[in-house]
């Protein structure tokens, strides 16, 4: 791996630890995402995840979610990083959250809709 971010650093080894540890394939392939460059990761905005979710569901983004659009649903969202107009949007309605901080909440990834740009 040769990422500089710590942070990026230190969640794709904890999504990739409970992955190949406990043989859970969403975590694997979350990690895989988080590994690739920036370049090639699209943001993701509120619009996107109001048109592709529904309520009550939990949206992994590997990636940045942006605040364009708006949400009416209320869905979970973890995602690596969120802007601050994304994060605020989504916290009205439902909830932002980390990647590591669902790890925690939902180890076995259930249930959990992987989306990117």
């Amino acid at each position: 791996m040769n990422k500089t971010n710590p942070v990026l650093k230190k969640t794709i080894n904890k999504v990739e630890e409970k992955g190949r540890k406990e043989d859970i394939d969403i975590w694997n392939d979350v990690a895989d995402r988080l590994r690739k460059s920036r370049r090639k990761k699209d943001a993701v905005n509120i619009a996107k995840i109001n048109r592709h979710s529904e309520d009550g569901k939990t949206v992994l983004v590997p990636g940045k979610v942006t605040g364009y659009g708006t949400l009416d649903k209320n869905v979970r969202v973890a995602a690596f990083d969120f802007s601050r107009n994304a994060r605020k949007k989504i916290n009205d309605k439902g909830t932002a959250l980390s990647i590591i901080e669902l790890l925690k909440e939902n180890p076995s990834g259930k249930n959990v809709r992987i989306m990117e740009g």
